[in-house]
């Protein structure tokens, strides 16, 4: 871990969280939602926790590899996390959203699962490390989600009270016309469930998408007024909304020079 990462650590408004008094046994300006992980200590965690929001389409999964290979060559270690990438239950989802064999609730719990088990396994140990952790979306896709299928939004906000908060969360807003559009012509398909046909939405593939996507914007704008997501407009190029999130976690994590070209396969996307 690069020296000047340790003395940005002592400084960080995380940092400055760990000093504070606690009250009735939960700290004051909270890194978790609700309660805190058991056995969870302020002291041990000095790494920063990043995430990007964004529907399929949006280019979460290419920025999230440039901004490793950036991070990386600034000389911070870096730990990536996302949907169904937990040792315990991923395949267990997968082959339930493969057979369409299961119900919103038990969905939302396997999810859950998924996450938490990630958390205590992958996120927290990066960050104890003093690590930089990229989630490739976070308990917000799972709200959101959840919620416009018909479960109460509080509800899944009390079921992520042990989630950490993130030092920065980006959301890549795309219209969902661009997003079908850019996923179609990568993969020549659209996932059953980013077009909400579980829900019935309509016959027609593309005004289910439509649909769906709409209907779940409409709760992420929710949650990002609740908890200040960093909007940045993903249809732009590649280049441009990578300089604009390195802008962003620069100054998050005092790196003073953010000029950066990509190499290798990444060279590629870079337009």
């Amino acid at each position: 871990m690069k020296a000047s990462q340790k003395k940005l650590n002592a400084n960080t408004p995380a940092a400055t969280e760990r000093g504070k008094r606690r009250k009735n046994g939960l700290p004051t300006g909270s890194r978790f939602y609700g309660l805190p992980v058991p056995g969870y200590k302020d002291e041990e965690v000095g790494g920063s926790l990043i995430v990007l929001e964004g529907p399929d389409g949006s280019g979460r999964s290419t920025q999230i590899a440039l901004l490793t290979e950036w991070l990386e060559s600034e000389g911070f270690a870096v730990q990536t996390m996302g949907l169904r990438r937990s040792y315990l239950v991923a395949a267990d989802i997968d082959e339930l959203l493969e057979n369409n064999a299961v119900t919103r609730m038990t969905l939302a719990l396997m999810y859950a699962t998924d996450f938490y088990d990630q958390l205590e396994h992958r996120i927290l140990p990066a960050l104890r490390s003093g690590m930089v952790v990229l989630a490739d979306r976070y308990i917000f896709t799972l709200i959101a989600r959840g919620t416009v299928r018909g479960i109460e939004r509080e509800y899944l906000h009390g079921l992520y009270q042990m989630a950490l908060r993130p030092h920065l969360t980006f959301w890549l807003t795309v219209k969902p016309e661009v997003a079908f559009e850019r996923e179609f012509k990568k993969s020549h398909a659209i996932s059953y469930w980013e077009a909400g046909r579980d829900m019935s939405l309509s016959s027609d593939l593309f005004k289910s998408f439509i649909r769906y996507q709409n209907m779940v914007k409409k709760e992420f704008e929710i949650l990002a007024r609740r908890h200040g997501f960093v909007a940045v407009d993903g249809e732009r190029s590649v280049r441009e909304v990578n300089g604009d999130l390195r802008k962003r976690i620069a100054a998050q994590l005092g790196i003073r020079s953010t000029k950066y070209r990509p190499s290798g396969a990444l060279a590629s996307v870079w337009r």
